[in-house]
Parts: C-alpha cells; structure tokens; sequence
C-alpha cells in the first residue's frame, strides 16, 4: 500500500472515475493520505463526485509519472471520524484553504478490497492488492 500512496504524490495529479447511471465520470485528484494502515482520499460532500461513489462505491484511480502508469481499482468507504479528516489535511495543507476537519462538508474515503497494476512499456505489469 505504501508504494501505491508514493506513487500517486509522485504523480501529484491523479484522475478518479466513478459512474453516474451509464456515464462513467473521470476528474482531477491530487489527496492521498495513509491513515491507520488505510490508503485514503479526499473531496467535499457536496460534489457531484461524492454523490456518485455513495451509489457506487467502486471507482478506479489511475496515474501517470516517469513512464509509468498504475490502475487503483477498488470500493471506498466514507469515514466521518474527524480524526480521519484531520489526518488528510495534515498530509495535504492546502486542501486547508477549503475544507476543516470539523465542516460538514470535509469527505474522507479509504480503500477496501484494493488492487493496484503497476505498469510501463519496458516492464510486465505488477499488481499488490491491499
């Protein structure tokens, strides 16, 4: 897990798709954090993005840096603690100028029945599963 969350500062930009009904949703994320040996990410309640993964939980991540590229599929789950919350934001402070660990708004998911494919076009594909 902890070279899935150093990949993915390393890429600095990642892209989350969901699905809203038949149309599958790609965006722009960029918050990862490990907490309590949990790999997580980060949005606002109010968004469209966060609507979609309470219908469908099961979203896939994918990344791209120095020739390489990695899939993160799996389920996610909103953790509420605001311990959770304020963790994320530690680890990334400029979600600060947006979001508190004590708003309503602050969303925090970790990865369940995660598996990461490691891949480039100089090497087989690696998968670790967490």
């Amino acid at each position: 897990m902890e070279e899935v969350y150093d990949f993915l500062k390393k890429c600095g930009t990642f892209y989350l798709a969901t699905e809203e009904g038949n149309q599958p949703r790609v965006r722009p994320f960029g918050a990862v954090n490990i907490f309590e040996n949990k790999l997580y990410i980060q949005t606002g309640k109010s968004k469209n993005v966060s609507k979609q993964m309470q219908i469908n939980p099961n979203v896939e991540i994918s990344g791209f840096v120095d020739g390489k590229w990695i899939r993160l599929e799996g389920k996610v789950v909103r953790d509420d603690r605001r311990e959770a919350k304020a963790s994320m934001l530690d680890e990334n402070p400029v979600l600060k100028n947006m979001y508190s660990a004590d708003d309503d708004n602050t969303e925090v998911l970790y990865f369940e029945n995660a598996k990461a494919i490691f891949c480039s076009f100089t090497e087989a594909p690696r998968v670790v599963e967490f």
